[in-house]
């Protein structure tokens, strides 16, 4: 993986943002952050990221509004995104799947090196 990968980090705790970005630089990725849904579309059309870190409860729209607006374009439908939530227990994989949901972290036990990995296997 190079700096050549480009990961979105949708999260508005800012200090849990700036860790994982902190995490995700240290490993070579380029990394961008938007604190809620409507900078994350922004974001995605100008940054175009390569896979997409999103928490389920932002403030404002929460990530639900985020990944029916991707799924309505086709150039976005396959973006693959990683859950990143304190509710990882409530969320079943294959009920997201069809959003390009391809893992789900929980915030509360996965480590930094949790993160690293799995973007890297959704970039596989």
């Amino acid at each position: 993986m190079t700096r050549s990968h480009r990961v979105l980090v949708v999260e508005d705790d800012a200090w849990v943002a700036e860790q994982h970005v902190r995490t995700l630089e240290a490993a070579d990725f380029n990394v961008a952050h938007a604190p809620d849904v409507l900078a994350a579309i922004e974001a995605v059309d100008v940054y175009a990221p390569d896979v997409l870190i999103l928490d389920i409860f932002l403030i404002g729209p929460n990530a639900f509004t985020l990944l029916h607006e991707l799924k309505s374009h086709v150039d976005l439908a396959k973006l693959p995104v990683i859950l990143c939530t304190n509710s990882a227990d409530m969320i079943i994989l294959g009920d997201v799947s069809a959003y390009g949901v391809l893992e789900v972290l929980d915030k509360a036990t996965m480590l930094p090196n949790d993160l690293v990995s799995a973007v890297k296997r959704v970039l596989l």
